[in-house]
């Protein structure tokens, strides 16, 4: 199923928990990045640094769109696709709740690296909920905030996200300046 994967980067989507940051292994630079008010591109660079850093892949030139969707729905990446859509009434009521903007941050990040591991190939949502909290722990620490939403269950750690105003996804409005790590040679 993974054979555009090395055999090594298989082996380490298979682990239910990853340990705790190995010995040695310096924290992720980027990382600090979900400390303080943080806008999508940034979040997402986090994200992409993490996946690179923690399985050796990437995919530059995704888009991001914000939708109203139903309140049981984070986000979705269409498969063959360019663009995630991130719940934008989950992430505002996530934002009305959150108690820093770290809890906020990490909540998104988790949203945009489960969808960003879908982009990667990674298309069986038991297996991409497993590699994110893989990816998450190693890149983090098992004890960030990120790394415990992406071993649980959102809507089980925030019940108040099942109140979020529902939607019908369908206006969908497009992100400006998103993923510019990649696209700001060509994409102005």
């Amino acid at each position: 199923m993974y054979s555009f994967l090395s055999a090594a980067t298989r082996s380490l989507i298979l682990p239910e928990r990853a340990p705790a940051r190995p010995p040695g292994d310096r924290p992720l630079r980027e990382a600090a990045w979900l400390d303080g008010p943080a806008n999508y591109d940034h979040i997402f660079q986090v994200v992409r640094a993490a996946v690179h850093r923690v399985l050796g892949i990437e995919r530059p030139g995704l888009g991001l769109g914000l939708s109203d969707l139903p309140p049981g729905l984070g986000a979705y990446w269409q498969v063959a696709g360019n663009v995630i859509v991130l719940n934008e009434s989950l992430v505002a009521t996530m934002r009305a709740h959150a108690r820093s903007p770290l809890e906020l941050n990490s909540f998104v990040y988790v949203l945009l690296a489960h969808e960003y591991l879908h982009a990667l190939g990674y298309l069986e949502e038991g297996t991409v909920r497993r590699v994110t909290a893989y990816v998450t722990q190693r890149a983090f620490g098992a004890e960030h905030p990120a790394s415990r939403m992406a071993s649980g269950d959102l809507w089980r750690m925030f019940p108040f996200l099942s109140y979020a105003r529902g939607g019908d996804g369908r206006s969908i409005r497009i992100v400006r300046r998103f993923d510019t790590s990649s696209t700001d040679t060509y994409i102005r």
